[in-house]
C-alpha cells in the first residue's frame, strides 16, 4: 500500500519547528538555556506537557487543546535535536520508526491479517508487541512477563499495568470478591503495624509506607476487576473534592470568613450542605 506524504505546506511547517530548534541549540548564538538541556533536564516537562494535553481534552478545550498539543510536540522535537547533536539519531529517524511500528502492528489495515473487532485488535497489537520485546532483548531465553512496563509511569498506572501483564499467565483473583478480601487483610495490617509504632513511641515509617503501598496496589487491582482506570477514578474524587471545598469558601467568604477562621464541625457541615446541593437536594 503506498504511503500517503504530507501537503508541501505541512512540510514546510514541520521543517521550520526542526530549523527553530536547531536555532536554538545552535553553539553559535543559541539560547543559552536551551544549549544545557538534556535528555533528564527536559524529561519532567515532557510529562508535564502531556498532563496539560490530557486536561485540555477533559476540559473539552480546543483551542487549548492545539496549542497543549503543539507544546508536547515541540518536546518530541527536543529530545530529537539533542539525539541529533550527539548523532544518536534525528527527528526523521523519530517519524520513521514509529511509522513502521503503527504499519507492523496493523496487519488487518497494511497486510493480510484478520481483525475485525476492537478485542482482536488489541489482541494482536498485544502479541505483535511481544513478539517486538523478544527481538529487542537479543537474548535466547524469552522476556520476561514484566519487561518493558516503564519504570517512570505514574505508580497507579503502572500498578495495572504489572498486573495485567501477570493476569495473562494465570496470576490473577478469578473473583473481585477475593481481591475485597485482600483488601480488608491489607487494612489490617497496616492499622496493626500503625498500633504497634504507636505502642513503641516511634512509628517506624519504612513499614507503615511498606504497608500502605500494599493497599494501594490492592486498590489498583480492585479498579482492574472492575474495569475502571483508577487514575480517571481517583481523578473524578479530586476534581469533586476541589468543586466541594470551593463552595465552602464561597459560603464563608459570604460570612466574611475564610476556612482558617472556622471550626472543623462548620466545614464538615457545610461539605454535607455542598453534597446535598450537588445531589438536588437543596
Amino acid at each position: 500500500m503506498p504511503h500517503s506524504t504530507p501537503p508541501p505546506d505541512d512540510r514546510r511547517r514541520i521543517e521550520a519547528l526542526l530549523a527553530i530548534m536547531a536555532r536554538l541549540r545552535d553553539p553559535e548564538g543559541g539560547c543559552p538555556w536551551d544549549l544545557e538541556q538534556t535528555y533528564a533536564t527536559i524529561a519532567p516537562y515532557t510529562i508535564e506537557e502531556a498532563y496539560e494535553v490530557a486536561d485540555a481534552i477533559e476540559r473539552g478545550d480546543m483551542a487549548d487543546l492545539k496549542d497543549e498539543l503543539g507544546d508536547l510536540l515541540l518536546q518530541v522535537v527536543f529530545h530529537s535535536r539533542i539525539a541529533e547533536d550527539e548523532g544518536a539519531f534525528t527527528f526523521a529517524d523519530v517519524v520513521q520508526s514509529i511509522s513502521d511500528k503503527m504499519i507492523r502492528r496493523h496487519p488487518h489495515v497494511f497486510s493480510d491479517g484478520d481483525a475485525d473487532t476492537a478485542p482482536a485488535v488489541a489482541g494482536t497489537w498485544e502479541k505483535i508487541k511481544a513478539e517486538e520485546r523478544a527481538a529487542k532483548s537479543g537474548k535466547d531465553t524469552p522476556p520476561g512477563t514484566l519487561d518493558g512496563i516503564p519504570r517512570a509511569l505514574p505508580s497507579l498506572v503502572r500498578a495495572v499495568k504489572l498486573q495485567k501483564r501477570a493476569a495473562r499467565v494465570g496470576f490473577d483473583w478469578p473473583q473481585t470478591a477475593q481481591v475485597l478480601d485482600k483488601l480488608v487483610e491489607e487494612t489490617n495490617e497496616l492499622k496493626a503495624e500503625i498500633d504497634s509504632a504507636g505502642k513503641q513511641d516511634g512509628a517506624d515509617m519504612a513499614r507503615v509506607m511498606d504497608e500502605l503501598g500494599d493497599i494501594l496496589f490492592v486498590y489498583a487491582n480492585l479498579a482492574r476487576h472492575l474495569d475502571v482506570d483508577p487514575e480517571q477514578a481517583l481523578a473524578g474524587t479530586n476534581a469533586k473534592f476541589e468543586r466541594r471545598f470551593r463552595r465552602i469558601e464561597a459560603w464563608l467568604a459570604e460570612e466574611g470568613r475564610t476556612p482558617d477562621q472556622s471550626t472543623l464541625d462548620e466545614m464538615d457541615a457545610l461539605w454535607t450542605r455542598a453534597k446535598q446541593e450537588e445531589r438536588g437536594g437543596l
